[in-house]
């Protein structure tokens, strides 16, 4: 899961892999597999630099 901030100042841990699409218009909105959508403070690419982020920790726990 990533931590995201929503407009408001509130974090949001959510499941990347439920990520669907991320874009900026120009606020970031995440749309989820499940159709909900969330407007987040961070840029689309901070959010794709934390999904990055967290696959990698993944990756090297199971080393």
């Amino acid at each position: 899961m990533i931590d995201v901030t929503r407009m408001n100042g509130s974090v949001l841990s959510i499941n990347n892999d439920l990520i669907e699409t991320v874009e900026e218009t120009p606020d970031t909105v995440i749309t989820m597999s499940t159709g909900r959508k969330i407007i987040v403070k961070e840029g689309r690419q901070e959010v794709k630099k934390l999904v990055k982020l967290f696959k990698k920790e993944l990756l090297s726990f199971n080393l």
